[in-house]
């Protein structure tokens, strides 16, 4: 409990970014996707839609890594992301479960004050709480598909991270595979990775159809990223589990940047 007390400000941030982000995804889904938005009817094309979705998305995991929050946090913002550093060695057992729990609070929180102001809107069929399920191309696809993209964007941010004169550009790496990913992948599984903004629109949604993908895929994708950059590089070339580290934020992982 030493954890909790010493470390609840990066809870807490935590916490606030699945938040904000699911607050994000759903606000502009409902603008871009519900059949009385003027800008559903102006925009008609679907895949023109979903890039705009995905740059609004892509901007939103930016400003969070970038943030005040995020840069002492880490901004993980993913149970996934979080328990992968934890296998690595990276952060310790309290804080990385804290985190996770902190993680899930936030999206569902994120979730239901859109769904307060918001509900009719969000309910409707063409957003549905921007729910996460496998596409027309069946569930084997969306599985497949979300270890692949959860597997790019860990291994991105595991090298990028890792890199002195990348390091800083982290986020944008990031932001910039979730602008992709939900433009060109989105079909095949409604693009997840991350178990907690899934289970979050399936409760708003009511919707558990294949949702043990969203808790398997992405943590296998992951540690595999995470498996491949260590014999590649090995445990040490890891040096801390923020996503953005050069700043004057406290950092509580163990971490490789300490000292210097």
């Amino acid at each position: 409990m030493n954890a909790l007390y010493r470390h609840y400000p990066e809870y807490l941030m935590e916490a606030a970014g699945l938040g904000i982000f699911m607050v994000s995804a759903v606000v502009v889904t409902a603008l871009l996707e519900h059949p009385a938005s003027p800008l559903r009817q102006t925009i008609v094309d679907p895949l023109l839609r979903r890039c705009i979705i995905g740059i609004a998305m892509g901007l939103t995991a930016i400003a969070i890594v970038y943030s005040p929050w995020g840069k002492q946090s880490g901004a993980h913002i993913n149970p996934v992301v979080t328990f992968t550093f934890w296998r690595l060695g990276k952060i310790k057992r309290w804080d990385a479960f804290f985190y996770i729990v902190a993680q899930f609070v936030g999206g569902l929180l994120g979730l239901w004050l859109v769904a307060v102001v918001w509900r009719d809107a969000i309910a409707d069929p063409a957003v549905n709480y921007v729910v996460t399920v496998p596409g027309e191309t069946g569930v084997g696809v969306a599985f497949c598909a979300e270890l692949i993209i959860s597997f790019g964007i860990m291994l991105t941010i595991l090298f990028v991270s890792n890199i002195p004169k990348l390091a800083r550009f982290t986020g944008l790496f990031a932001g910039l595979l979730v602008a992709t990913y939900i433009t060109v992948e989105a079909p095949l599984s409604g693009m997840s990775m991350n178990p907690a903004r899934t289970l979050a629109s399936a409760i708003g949604a009511q919707t558990w159809t294949a949702i043990w993908i969203y808790f398997t895929a992405p943590v296998l994708g992951m540690l595999l990223a995470a498996e491949l950059y260590v014999r590649l590089k090995g445990r040490k070339a890891v040096r801390c589990a923020k996503l953005h580290h050069h700043n004057h934020k406290r950092c509580i992982f163990r971490c490789g940047y300490r000292g210097q």
